[in-house]
């Protein structure tokens, strides 16, 4: 069977879903033979447009907004290699919507306010696992409607 060429290996990485040009980078290191020939082919498909940073920001915002808050949102974001830039300002946008996503998420999971302390601990400690930030938990457990 013939092995894949590097450029083939980046196109069926790519056609699953968007990577940054530093995910690809990693993934695909091992299948270079001989050096430069990564940073050739990645150049080439950046100039094509299949490597995106602007699309990878969207396409991590589009998939993971709904059930995560800004905080594991942003680590998802740097461990892609983005541009310091480029993730701030996605944050910035999602930050506006922090306290009604982590609402949607524990209405989701819960539905009904905490009866006890032990029951809001866990609604807490949940909604933090999410990466939802602590004025925002407080607002949404408490059941506070104040933004």
């Amino acid at each position: 069977m013939a092995t894949l060429s590097l450029t083939g290996r980046a196109l069926r990485l790519l056609s699953t879903r968007e990577h940054s040009r530093a995910e690809l980078e990693r993934k695909l290191a091992q299948y270079e033979e001989e050096p430069g020939a990564l940073a050739k082919v990645l150049d080439t498909l950046a100039a094509k447009d299949f490597i995106n940073e602007n699309r990878v920001v969207e396409s991590v915002l589009h998939r993971r907004s709904a059930k995560l808050g800004t905080q594991r949102i942003k680590q998802e974001l740097q461990s892609k290699g983005l541009e310091p830039e480029a993730v701030a300002s996605a944050l910035n946008a999602l930050r506006a919507t922090e306290v009604d996503r982590a609402r949607e998420v524990w209405k989701k999971k819960f539905g009904t306010p905490p009866q006890d302390a032990t029951e809001r601990a866990k609604h807490m400690r949940f909604l933090a696992s999410r990466g939802f930030g602590g004025d925002t938990i407080h607002k949404v457990v408490s059941g506070s409607d104040e933004d």
